[in-house]
């Protein structure tokens, strides 16, 4: 008998994409699921999905045994939550990202995967970035040298998406937003092995964290990187992120149609003209990611965004905090 996706997709409120995302591989959609009514009804009736498969209570996915492939795109208070039970159900999850916003939830989801033995995978979802996996080409094909400086950035104004979730001193914006640019540099560049770091709070009086943080990462002696995260900046959303190496730069972000790279000439001089890369503007591949998703499940590959992965993504978010309010070098501990 051929194996097929059957999926279920909860929140839909930001999870929406997802669903397209699992339409866009051909997976059957078995049941959407949000708490809120409005919020089902209104997916409901743009994916033509009847309303036996809307459903307001995510436990009964587990009843399912046809469901194979389940996305979780809620407050991500709830990741661990619905991830663990989902999970030890015998049911495969990709999580919204951060994985989690506390150290002892990363440990319980990594436990429950192992347990379970399903496929799990933290929606990272610049992995799936046309420009930043142009940018990755870049890198491993060695035009740019060797790296020694990485900068990225999640700019992103929140004065009107401050909800209760997003409120809560335990999202901090470098955990919740500013996790885009830190899994970004670790997937560019390796895993920082310390971390110091500056915070500000000026721009968004409805929550108590700092609302501007910088980051200085330290890679190795070789290579040194910047994380800025401004979850209350006055501009345009952007992932501007530049990448200097001994032979060349390479500049970039997740909005822009092109990308611009400096090389040098045979005497190592840099030349005159930069090259301007066109990429698709597509910052948030939904389709790409279930397509990944959906083939580890069918041919049961390994997922590089598993949930160790995702913790050392967060260890290194909650490094930055921790840092930002010491006033000292924090060494993230990658031991889950």
């Amino acid at each position: 008998m051929e194996k097929k996706i059957v999926a279920a997709n909860i929140g839909m409120k930001f999870g929406m994409c997802h669903v397209e995302g699992a339409m866009s591989f051909g997976a059957e959609i078995a049941a959407i699921c949000d708490s809120n009514e409005e919020n089902l009804r209104f997916a409901g009736e743009r994916y033509n999905i009847p309303e036996e498969k809307r459903i307001t209570d995510y436990r009964e996915i587990k009843k399912n045994p046809e469901i194979n492939a389940v996305t979780v795109a809620v407050p991500d208070q709830l990741h661990k939550e619905i991830s663990c039970e989902l999970l030890h159900a015998g049911k495969n999850v990709l999580c919204e990202k951060p994985l989690a916003l506390t150290r002892e939830d990363l440990r319980e989801i990594i436990k429950a995967e192992d347990e379970s033995g399903c496929k799990f995978m933290v929606g990272q979802i610049c992995r799936f970035t046309p420009s930043f996996i142009k940018a990755k080409e870049i890198i491993d094909s060695g035009i740019l040298g060797e790296l020694y400086f990485v900068e990225s950035e999640y700019a992103h104004d929140y004065m009107k998406l401050c909800d209760t979730w997003r409120a809560d001193p335990l999202r901090h914006g470098v955990i919740g937003g500013g996790c885009h640019a830190v899994d970004l540099l670790r997937w560019l560049a390796g895993d920082p092995v310390e971390v110091f770091a500056y915070g500000t709070h000026r721009l968004l009086p409805q929550v108590s964290y700092d609302d501007a943080t910088v980051a200085i990462m330290k890679f190795s002696d070789d290579l040194m990187g910047k994380v800025f995260v401004s979850t209350g900046c006055k501009r345009d959303y952007t992932m501007r992120t530049c990448i200097y190496g001994t032979k060349g730069t390479l500049i970039c972000d997740n909005t822009s149609p092109s990308m611009t790279l400096f090389t040098v000439d045979s005497e190592g001089v840099v030349k005159e003209k930069p090259e301007i890369i066109e990429v698709e503007v597509n910052n948030h591949n939904a389709a790409k990611e279930f397509e990944v998703f959906a083939d580890a499940i069918l041919n049961d590959k390994k997922i590089l965004t598993d949930a160790r992965e995702g913790a050392k993504t967060v260890e290194v978010c909650l490094s930055i905090v921790e840092s930002a309010k010491s006033g000292k070098p924090v060494r993230p501990d990658y031991n889950f």
